[in-house]
């Protein structure tokens, strides 16, 4: 079991996607109607990086993207947000950055995801061979990178390596459907993630899936503890969360919000939950902190530039009493 007050250090080692994201604009706008869009820095694991830099941690991407101006739009993207890039390999030919054109929408957003011969999936064991695992208080990994070859099994070699170093695996369930050749599949290759890992976040749908019946999402959850995860997350939306660990478990809410999209919630509230325990704050805190982020990323256009600040978090708890139950 890894020790969790290694994360004090702040340094994080982020594993997946660093994409672009189209968003039709004026908000409000579908996609359909627009003549203008908004481009920014996107994918999973990339906006978790954001979200840790600008929550005053440290961050370094492991990812590859394609050798053009696409995958070049994201490293400008990663440089601009501060996010180490060393271990982001560019690579040639037809592979093509994950692109997502998206809607700032509360209702009927459309969210259309380019993802066919994905850079990203070209990661391999070469690449997280070459990261040095002990510098890090932590591996953080979104779970679409464990969708293909040879990035699954790159993955899963770097959670070996990380484990040898010392380093808590933090796992971001993240499950896309349109990534796996089936979904079979995709329950296994999560299972055999999910019992490696010591902190793993996730939402009720997700956990549902794991266990192969959507009604025991929570008993998966609390198999995890019980098999040796030291901190699981159970999302539930609107219905806050619940948190489980080796000390028990406890409810939590959500905070209120004028809401103008549903995505990069999860990004952020994974990003500002695990600053908040580099920061040493008591878990109900961290929860607290992720929700907030959540709510404040959900009412802002975009992912990556709707992270908040460290001052900006601060200041959204600071006028507000509580999380709603």
């Amino acid at each position: 079991m890894a020790d969790l007050a290694r994360l004090g250090a702040g340094r994080f080692v982020v594993m997946g996607r660093a994409g672009m994201d189209l968003y039709a604009d004026p908000p409000g706008i579908r996609t359909e109607d627009a003549t203008r869009f908004t481009a920014s820095l996107g994918g999973s694991a990339a906006n978790i990086a954001v979200a840790l830099v600008k929550l005053g941690c440290k961050a370094a991407l492991v990812t590859c993207v394609s050798d053009d101006a696409v995958g070049r739009f994201a490293l400008n993207a990663l440089d601009h947000y501060g996010i180490d890039r060393h271990h982001i390999r560019a690579i040639a030919g037809e592979a093509r950055n994950s692109l997502a054109v998206v809607e700032t929408r509360l209702q009927d957003c459309q969210s259309v995801i380019y993802r066919n011969g994905a850079a990203d999936f070209a990661m391999t064991e070469a690449d997280v061979s070459a990261i040095d695992y002990p510098a890090y208080s932590a591996l953080i990994t979104t779970g679409t990178v464990l969708a293909a070859e040879p990035s699954r099994s790159a993955a899963f070699r770097a959670f070996d390596l990380a484990k040898a170093a010392g380093l808590p695996l933090i796992f971001d369930i993240d499950y896309r459907p349109y990534s796996w050749p089936s979904a079979k599949t995709a329950a296994e290759v999560y299972s055999r993630a999910g019992a490696l890992c010591d902190v793993i976040v996730g939402n009720d749908v997700e956990f549902g899936f794991m266990a192969g019946d959507y009604s025991r999402g929570l008993d998966c959850a609390r198999d995890l503890v019980a098999a040796g995860a030291q901190i699981v997350v159970y999302k539930r939306g609107e219905k806050g969360a619940i948190t489980l660990s080796t000390k028990g478990e406890f409810a939590s809410g959500i905070y209120p919000t004028a809401a103008l999209k549903p995505t990069g919630a999860g990004d952020s509230f994974l990003g500002a939950f695990v600053a908040a325990l580099a920061e040493r704050r008591p878990l109900q805190e961290a929860v607290s902190r992720g929700s907030a982020a959540a709510a404040m990323v959900v009412a802002r256009v975009g992912c990556a530039p709707a992270m908040p600040t460290l001052a900006e978090l601060d200041a959204f708890l600071a006028a507000r009493s509580g999380i709603l139950s």
